[in-house]
């Protein structure tokens, strides 16, 4: 079965305007704020933000890795430092209290350096009283992403829509009460990976991430469809 859904992460997020703009978000007169959890989010909440005219900012949290597995998340940490476990985190003999909290200093380490470097060339929006679009690369066991949220919520948001290209269904299950509303393109029942559905899936740098925030934090720049 062809899992190839989307060509790289600004298509995606191209085909999220599309769709946000037929359900009638992003067409208010206020200026809805764009944010995205780095890095492979910038790309696609950059589209976003051309082509609803938003702000473009990013929320920073990180995934708790499993021990002897990184790739699996046990949860994920917010840029506040509020931790959030997956479900099945308590079964994981090995990752204990002291594990998670050694884990959890590592990516605050990672999360104040990202912060240093990206609020260098932009500083942070501001999110009370306003409407939040709040995107990622996709989302597989939805950890960052809950953590982002609570952030976000926290921060004193008016209303959150999640806007993602794919995403597992139970993940979006997982989701939906913290959020206002959520547009998800593609909800496949055989979700194993994000990478699976893009044909260029490589990693987007700090240099990349730093560049975006750079070109959206001009006051002065307009952006139309296609067009920086």
């Amino acid at each position: 079965m062809n899992h190839l859904f989307f060509e790289s992460r600004e298509q995606a997020g191209w085909m999220l305007v599309d769709r946000l703009r037929m359900h009638g978000v992003g067409s208010t007169t206020e200026k809805p704020l764009v944010l995205a959890i780095p890095r492979g989010g910038v790309e696609v909440g950059a589209a976003l933000a051309r082509g609803l005219g938003a702000e473009l900012d990013v929320v920073l949290s990180r995934k708790l890795r499993a021990p002897h597995q990184p790739e699996l998340a046990l949860g994920a940490v917010s840029e506040t430092g509020e931790i959030y476990l997956s479900h099945f985190a308590s079964a994981m003999t090995d990752a204990g209290d002291t594990y998670i909290e050694a884990e959890r200093a590592r990516q605050m380490e990672e999360i104040a350096r990202r912060r240093t470097m990206f609020r260098a060339v932009r500083p942070q929006a501001a999110i009370r009283g306003r409407s939040i679009i709040l995107t990622d690369d996709g989302l597989a066991t939805g950890a960052t992403m809950i953590a982002a949220l609570r952030t976000v919520r926290a921060a004193g948001a008016r209303e959150i829509v999640v806007a993602v290209p794919v995403a597992a269904p139970d993940r979006l299950d997982a989701i939906r009460p913290l959020c206002d509303r959520i547009e998800c393109l593609v909800e496949p029942i055989d979700f194993w990976a994000v990478g699976q559905f893009y044909r260029n899936f490589e990693q987007v740098s700090d240099e990349r991430v730093c560049d975006l925030l750079r070109e959206f934090g001009r006051p002065e720049t307009k952006w139309a469809r296609g067009v920086a």
